[in-house]
């Protein structure tokens, strides 16, 4: 027996009739995710994947390059992708090699509230876990919260050096910014990651400039030095990049910010 779902771009995926037991994840959050959920069915992952700290499963490379043989040796019954971070490509080959992979599509807070839910109850057919309930309860359908001292405080962050590129519109992170108090001061610019001169990301108008320690590898030696006018904070990247565990941590550490 087996059932079919749809994942997020509209492609069908057949799956066991029952709760699915191996799984490999190409996306370091659902990693996380599913590891809080159900280690035991999770049986590959990236290198990428660096939560949880003891995480002792099979390695298949990076996000944009898994080793697609290595995958399918895993015997998966499901892979799980999303478009933002998983190539078109791999998606493609590994379900022309007969691996089922479903992928998620996640913009905002509630995108990924909801691939989670998805995910995890709907498509993997597990009892949905404690801390997915709890994290809904924190953002489900919850405005911006007020920032300390009055209005949302104004921030940009970079993701990027030689060339400089900063989170832009209709992204996950700008919308958790928003939900913890902060405004992203290029959270209009028509792209999603921009690429803008160090120079205009510091006359942009942020009282902060957030440089995280992903995809670029911010550090106090390199990366504030290059603000002249703008006070800067150096930020844990899986606090404002990662959906899953990882949104209760942005929710008790990251409005602090504002």
């Amino acid at each position: 027996m087996s059932r079919v779902v749809s994942d997020d771009l509209g492609g069908e995926v057949r799956l066991p009739d029952g709760p699915v037991t191996r799984v490999v994840s190409l996306v370091p959050s659902l990693t996380e995710a599913i590891a809080a959920t159900r280690p035991e069915a999770l049986v590959g992952a990236t290198d990428w994947c660096t939560h949880p700290a003891d995480l002792d499963v099979p390695r298949v490379r990076g996000t944009k390059n898994p080793d697609r043989a290595a995958v399918a040796a895993l015997a998966p019954e499901l892979v799980v992708c999303v478009q933002e971070e998983n190539r078109e490509l791999d998606v493609r080959r590994l379900r022309e090699a007969g691996v089922p992979v479903w992928v998620g599509v996640v913009e905002s807070v509630d995108d990924a509230l909801r691939v989670l839910r998805t995910l995890l109850t709907d498509v993997l057919g597990w009892p949905g876990p404690g801390w997915l309930a709890e994290t809904v309860e924190v953002f489900g359908g919850r405005l911006p919260v007020a920032a300390p001292g009055g209005g949302p405080t104004p921030v940009a962050v970079p993701i990027w050096r030689d060339p400089w590129m900063v989170v832009g519109s209709r992204t996950y992170t700008s919308d958790l910014l928003g939900r913890l108090g902060m405004r992203n001061v290029f959270g209009e610019h028509p792209e999603r990651y921009p690429g803008v001169p160090v120079e205009e990301i510091d006359a942009a108008g942020a009282d902060v400039v957030l440089l995280p320690d992903e995809p670029y590898v911010f550090t106090a030696d390199d990366g504030p030095e290059a603000f002249a006018r703008t006070s800067t904070r150096l930020v844990s990247g899986r606090l404002l990049t990662w959906y899953g565990p990882a949104l209760l941590e942005a929710w008790e550490e990251l409005r602090r910010s504002g």
